[in-house]
């Protein structure tokens, strides 16, 4: 335990500890400080993420609860992965992450870890780092910004970001109105504060039982924010003590009462993607069709945008996730353990029921809506599966048919999804391909803009298949990770325009009214897109699996599959 865990290598034991301790004393740390179980401190703050300017004092408040505890706490930087300033997008490098922190946690000296994310892929890559190294582990998030608002009307990033933009591109909005909006959107630090993937991750961790009750939904500016760090402190120290890692924590409750919070909150497809991801890392079973048995049975019990009209700030108000999972209760396995040291039931036990002053949480017999906020398709488009957000689609469009209008890659879209020479009605199914794992790193480009001279029209909606992924802070009838995606053959890869598909969102089915001999015919022609040829987009190409597969890295998981054969598999082979 301490100081003296993973000796650095110099051939003498004896010499490595004295050196160590020598140079911790140019620290300033004493014999007394390095008796103490050792904590370190995870820091994913950087300039370019800017959901974490608060993260610098996140960490004092983390040092101070570790301190009170009896450890010493050591901060430790990460590479983050900000949202907005990254190309092409933060998933690519959410595995690099998650291999960089796991690398750096059995490397450096610490009994206990605290890990301090939140911009989107930060926290999923930190907890499947958690997994992989097994060392007693709390996650603390960033926390939520704080709404705005643009006369008279409460704006929050980034829901609102592309309601307002779309109204831009409709013209409704001019281009000083927009800049206003945009002055307006983001006014504190802190996270996307709608049921994006930043807020559905903190929820999930927590429903997890890897960080502190109650601190999911915290605004970043509050010092409900501090505390919560402080908490974590406290409960690193505990946790180092009593051999509380995330091997004895995990199990399959705590995987099925985090989807069931999931799909409580309406939260970001991107959750599953992660959740399978962390689940590969466990060894424990986790399928798409667990996602989907269980989306069958809860509703949607939170309001909050992109499935509802409220923020975060709202949810934390009404009693956060301790009292949604109070609601939930009938519905979760109350035998998973939790950070805290007992199980899921002790946390409960003390916590009241929603207070009938808010409608934020929505009693399990009054829900906001029905079960499937989520949804899982297959058909021969997506043998492998695909995602729908059914609480943020069109109603009128979950069944559709319509003829293709296919692009090859995001980059084909920003060049021609406005060319009014394009034969594209809204009854056209948009097609966007080459955006999967493999392929680009899966961006969140699913939900690409309607067309300009629709848009102008009024269409706000239109059906669009992908094997991208799409922003939790998204909406609109969006058919995401496609699987196989087409840059390993998938079957998106044989589409050509004018095809039929056909959506049926209701029954689980998304299909490619193609004759099977025509579709050979095509295969025997396709040919793969090349590959990158260097450094980590070709690490990622050769090693990443499908999305069912939690976009994983094939050599980072428990038992290592073949990279080609993993990629094009079923996720139902696990």
């Amino acid at each position: 335990m301490g100081v003296d865990r993973g000796l650095t290598s110099y051939g003498d034991e004896g010499f490595s500890r004295f050196l160590r301790r020598a140079f911790l004393a140019s620290a300033g740390y004493d014999a007394d400080d390095l008796d103490r179980p050792v904590v370190g401190i995870a820091d994913t703050s950087s300039d370019y993420t800017t959901c974490h300017r608060e993260m610098p004092q996140l960490a004092e408040a983390v040092k101070r609860g570790v301190l009170e505890a009896g450890g010493l706490p050591l901060v430790f930087p990460t590479m983050s992965l900000p949202e907005i300033l990254l190309s092409p997008t933060s998933m690519l490098f959410r595995n690099l992450l998650a291999m960089e922190t796991e690398e750096l946690i059995k490397a450096q000296p610490m009994d206990a870890v605290v890990l301090l994310g939140g911009c989107d892929k930060t926290v999923p890559a930190q907890l499947m780092a958690a997994v992989s190294a097994d060392v007693p582990a709390v996650e603390v998030v960033a926390g939520p910004m704080l709404t705005g608002s643009w006369r008279g009307q409460r704006l929050g990033a980034c829901t609102d970001c592309r309601g307002m933009w779309a109204r831009h591109r409709a013209g409704e909005l001019d281009e000083a109105e927009i800049g206003d909006v945009r002055s307006a959107l983001a006014t504190t630090g802190g996270t996307c504060m709608v049921m994006g993937t930043a807020s559905t991750m903190a929820c999930v961790t927590e429903a997890l039982g890897l960080s502190p009750a109650g601190t999911a939904t915290a605004p970043a500016a509050s010092g409900d924010r501090l505390r919560a760090g402080t908490s974590a402190g406290r409960l690193a120290v505990a946790a180092a003590r009593d051999d509380l890692r995330p091997s004895t924590l995990l199990s399959r409750a705590s995987l099925t009462n985090a989807v069931t919070v999931l799909m409580a909150v309406g939260g970001s497809t991107n959750a599953i993607v992660h959740l399978l991801a962390i689940a590969g890392r466990t060894g424990l079973d986790l399928t798409l069709d667990d996602f989907d048995a269980i989306a069958r049975r809860v509703p949607l019990l939170v309001d909050c945008k992109p499935s509802g009209s409220g923020y975060l700030e709202d949810l934390h108000r009404a009693g956060g996730v301790p009292v949604l999972m109070k609601t939930l209760e009938p519905l979760l396995d109350l035998s998973a353990r939790t950070i805290e040291g007992g199980t899921l039931a002790d946390r409960l036990a003390g916590v009241e029921p929603a207070p009938s002053w808010q409608t934020t949480i929505r009693p399990l017999d009054e829900p906001l809506g029905p079960p499937r906020a989520l949804a899982v398709l297959r058909g021969n488009l997506a043998p492998d599966g695909a995602v729908i957000k059914l609480s943020a689609a069109t109603p009128e469009l979950t069944v559709h048919e319509g003829p293709a209008v296919v692009f090859e890659s995001p980059e084909d879209v920003t060049r021609r999804i406005d060319d009014p020479a394009l034969d594209i009605t809204p009854d056209s199914v948009l097609v966007l391909r080459n955006a999967g794992p493999v392929a680009a790193g899966m961006p969140e480009a699913g939900s690409f803009p309607v067309p300009r001279r629709l848009a102008q029209q009024g269409i706000r909606d239109m059906v669009r298949v992908s094997d991208a992924r799409m922003s939790g802070t998204s909406y609109g009838t969006v058919v995401l990770h496609v699987a196989p995606e087409a840059a390993v053959g998938g079957p998106l890869a044989l589409v050509e325009d004018g095809d039929v598909i056909r959506l049926d969102a209701p029954a689980g089915e998304l299909t490619l009214l193609v004759p099977d001999d025509v579709l050979e015919q095509r295969r025997a022609r396709w040919t793969p897109p090349p590959a990158p040829d260097r450094g980590w987009r070709r690490l990622n190409a050769e090693h990443v699996l499908q999305a069912p597969q939690g976009a994983d890295f094939d050599t980072l998981r428990p038992a290592p599959q073949g990279s080609r054969g993993a990629r094009t598999g079923s996720g139902d082979e696990e």
